[in-house]
């Protein structure tokens, strides 16, 4: 009868041993467990102690020397004297003096037209004339031995004058049908046949100074300030192979509204190795300074308050304002904020910051 009291009671027993457990009494038991872990690691630290943090960096001394902001810009190669000959008046070519390739003189004739009409006309012009001379000379005989009228004399002077001028214009028509060189040079391109018709302002012979070359460009309004006739200039031909240095020759004083810049022109000397429409590429210097300091692009930081940079002081970053001016080739100029003789944090700026120690790996040359 005992034993059967006691088994429902061991069951009642084992029912609450069962029971789920309180989550929020778990949770403050888990964060009590933390806490003495938390106290524990900060005791075992502060025996220990905290192992100094020290940052390797390359350091540069700071130098002053020459600073040259350039403008780089694409142009092309074109002849000083680039012309096309056309008539003055239209007719059928007749003939053909010059070839491509062909180098010709200021005011030879390089083409024909035909004028056969105003020959005609002066091949009578001038057997007029010849009868006109000769009453002038018989007319002029008598007056000078006072014989006939002044007024007869004066009407045969008249007549010759007028018949000399008439084939003096006619000549000078004729000659509207000739296409002449109004430069030296070569000829670059002649499309012209053999009983063609030409007429003015279209049917020509362009003829180029190859001997006299220069480089045109446009450069941007920004720089209308800056860029001026004498600048120097660095001149890389690529197709060439071929580079020089010289000086602007031309730069214009208005800006063209639909592309807001201004045309720039460069003389080059004569080389062989160089023809009209070659690209060029241009290095105008349009800020140059013969004594300043300049830093590595990648040693600048910027920031809202402005520019800075670290330095070397004593083993310690120090964070250093400086007003930063031009950059060219990797190189800012540093208007103020820097002094020859500092020791410029190079590498590793981005892994340390004002008051940071440091270890110097490498000085930079």
């Amino acid at each position: 009868m005992k034993k059967l009291i006691y088994i429902p009671a061991l069951l009642l027993l084992a029912a609450c041993s069962n029971k789920p457990k309180d989550k929020k009494a778990e949770l403050a038991d888990l964060q009590k467990q933390q806490s003495e872990i938390n106290n524990k690691i900060a005791k075992l630290q502060a025996e220990i102690g905290t192992p100094e943090v020290i940052t390797e960096v390359n350091v540069a001394e700071v130098k002053t020397g020459p600073f040259v902001n350039y403008v780089q810009i694409q142009g092309k190669i074109d002849a000083q004297d680039n012309v096309t000959a056309y008539p003055q008046t239209g007719g059928t070519i007749t003939a053909i003096y010059a070839k491509v390739g062909q180098h010709v003189s200021k005011g030879q004739v390089l083409a024909q037209l035909d004028n056969s009409v105003l020959r005609q006309n002066i091949a009578q012009a001038e057997s007029q004339l010849a009868l006109t001379q000769q009453i002038y000379n018989r007319q002029k005989a008598l007056w000078d031995q006072k014989i006939g009228t002044e007024v007869q004399f004066l009407q045969a002077q008249t007549n010759f004058q007028a018949g000399k001028k008439s084939i003096a214009a006619l000549r000078e028509q004729a000659a509207m049908y000739r296409i002449v060189a109004p430069i030296s040079g070569s000829v670059d391109q002649m499309d012209l046949k053999l009983g063609q018709v030409a007429s003015p302002g279209v049917t020509g012979i362009r003829i180029v100074d190859a001997d006299n070359l220069k480089v045109k460009a446009d450069v941007p309004e920004s720089y209308a300030g800056s860029v001026r006739t004498g600048n120097n200039v660095k001149i890389v031909i690529p197709d060439a192979q071929d580079s020089l240095t010289t000086k602007v020759t031309f730069a214009a004083k208005a800006i063209d509204p639909t592309s807001r810049s201004f045309a720039v022109e460069i003389k080059l000397p004569a080389r062989k190795n160089l023809r009209p429409n070659m690209t060029a590429v241009l290095k105008i210097a349009d800020y140059a300074k013969t004594s300043t300091i300049t830093v590595p692009v990648k040693a600048l930081q910027h920031s809202e308050d402005g520019d800075y940079v670290y330095i070397n002081a004593n083993g310690v970053a120090k964070r250093t304002v400086v007003k930063a001016g031009s950059t060219y080739g990797g190189q800012t100029e540093i208007l103020s904020g820097l002094k020859a003789g500092d020791q410029l944090i190079t590498n590793g700026v981005e892994d340390i910051e004002d008051g940071d120690k440091i270890k110097v790996a490498a000085t930079a040359n």
